[in-house]
């Protein structure tokens, strides 16, 4: 079997890859700045909470959290875990997990931003709201690009580990191939996918950030 059929075969797996990532964006970029909103609370309740929160989620291994996810309602609660579950608990863990990296970015370029710019912001004007999502926002967009950019790298790699609760993606067909034909070609047309994914994902956050480069 030559490698464009193994890739017809991987494009299922594919198709799942895809939508881990893109269900995990989705819903950890705008989580992420919920919780930067907590770590930031002049509660220092609130703030503990967030920074534990933080730590936790990435102080331990991604998988390990997606074997908790996974099996944490049989273990704790004694529910019966379906197998359509493990979709769900795949998009909940690296949510969860990467909403705590991207709310530490956003925390990060947040706090780069000169305080004398929110006093300027008052004295015009401006509300909070107003404040943040006019003028703070958009320099932070700017300033975090490239570490997001990493991140979204490291995302579209960290999606193999789906394997580890048996969740069909592209990884896990590839060494099914693998084992049944006895053959490292899967893993090579495995590793393509992944290198231009990359790729793609890198070039389009490097033309976002020269578009937001204005100084130039």
């Amino acid at each position: 079997m030559n490698i464009g059929q193994i890739f017809m075969q991987l494009l299922p797996g594919m198709g799942v890859t895809l939508q881990i990532f893109f269900l995990t964006l989705l819903f950890a970029l705008p989580f992420g700045m919920l919780i930067t909103a907590g770590r930031m609370s002049k509660n220092v309740i609130i703030q503990a909470i967030f920074r534990i929160y933080i730590d936790v989620l990435r102080g331990t291994p991604l998988m390990l959290q997606l074997l908790v996810v996974y099996f944490g309602p049989y273990y704790i609660f004694g529910v019966q875990i379906s197998s359509s579950y493990r979709m769900y608990a795949v998009i909940i863990a690296f949510t969860l997990n990467y909403a705590a990296y991207f709310a530490e970015i956003y925390r990060t370029g947040i706090n780069s931003i000169d305080v004398g710019q929110y006093e300027a912001a008052y004295v015009l004007g401006y509300s909070r709201m107003q404040t943040f999502f006019q003028i703070i926002l958009p320099q932070v967009v700017k300033r975090i690009l490239p570490a997001l950019t990493n991140e979204i790298v490291t995302l579209v790699k960290d999606t193999s580990l789906a394997f580890s609760i048996a969740y069909a993606e592209m990884f896990t067909e590839a060494k099914r191939i693998a084992a049944a034909q006895t053959s490292m070609v899967p893993f090579i047309a495995a590793g393509i996918f992944y290198f231009v994914f990359n790729a793609i994902v890198a070039f389009a956050m490097r033309k976002a950030e020269e578009k937001l480069n204005y100084y130039d």
